[in-house]
């Protein structure tokens, strides 16, 4: 009876190890709504309960044990791995990643501003393809995910590149001239609240902090979505905008960045 039980047990665990490990990852990967459920409301909280920790404390710790201190590449890579092969976080993530990089580099901004640092990992990725003498601001409402972020920018050395506000964009957008002194932006990169897209932006022409040429990139305008953003700058005859197809970080899940050009 003793060993029928145990053997039991232990066909249980076997099944729950490969379910949680190979068959619902796998499934998931297709499928947006199952792929944010599963790694946000089920993986994570489950997690954070074992571990007593948090996911950006988690990744931060991967970050400081295997990345090089002072390689930003090193940082991101990292990150990349921790986010495939470990635990999945809602980074641009390096496929988008790369689309993120080519704007950058095609823009070379000399005033940028990123609205949702998360852990940094954008953060860090925008800052090291900036010009000599460019700041990147970026703005976090979440104090917890700011002091992530704050660790992993000094453990790029990047922090003389980067100034992190904590706050709500709402609130910190109309003083950008009050703060830093900034007339306007070359370059917006919006991965915040999906719900704030379109305000944001709206408050960014109201305070006058775009000019003609300005670039804004939105990440997850398919997954989750941001229809109100994207019929917006699709249909403004203040912006020319491009789609670029890609896929949510990490996953098999159709997603993508919306280059939009400001016209005044």
């Amino acid at each position: 009876m003793l060993l029928s039980f145990l053997a039991l047990c232990c066909g249980g665990a076997a099944v729950l190890y490969v379910l949680y490990s190979w068959l619902i990852p796998a499934a998931v990967q297709y499928n947006a709504w199952l792929a944010l459920l599963w790694h946000d409301a089920i993986v994570e909280r489950a997690l954070n309960i074992l571990t007593r920790s948090t996911r950006p404390q988690r990744l931060l710790r991967a970050v400081q044990k295997k990345a090089i201190k002072g390689d930003p590449q090193s940082v991101i890579s990292t990150i990349d791995y921790f986010c495939r092969h470990s635990e999945w976080a809602m980074n641009v993530g390096d496929e988008k990643g790369a689309i993120l990089d080519s704007v950058v580099c095609e823009v070379s901004p000399s005033t940028a501003l990123e609205l949702g640092t998360y852990c940094g990992y954008s953060t860090v990725r925008i800052a090291r393809l900036l010009p000599p003498g460019t700041k990147l601001i970026t703005l976090e409402f979440n104090p917890d995910y700011a002091a992530v972020a704050r660790q992993i920018i000094e453990y790029s050395g990047l922090q003389d590149k980067i100034c992190l506000v904590e706050g709500a964009s709402g609130d910190l957008i109309p003083k950008m001239q009050e703060l830093f002194g900034i007339k306007t932006f070359d370059f917006v990169f919006l991965d915040h609240w999906k719900d704030r897209y379109l305000p944001d932006i709206k408050l960014l022409e109201e305070c006058q902090l775009l000019r003609k040429g300005s670039i804004l990139l939105a990440d997850n305008v398919i997954c989750p979505g941001t229809p109100d953003y994207l019929e917006y700058v699709r249909n403004s005859p203040r912006y020319e905008s491009k789609y670029f197809k890609s896929h949510l970080e990490y996953t098999k899940v159709e997603d993508g960045l919306e280059k939009s050009v400001f016209l005044g």
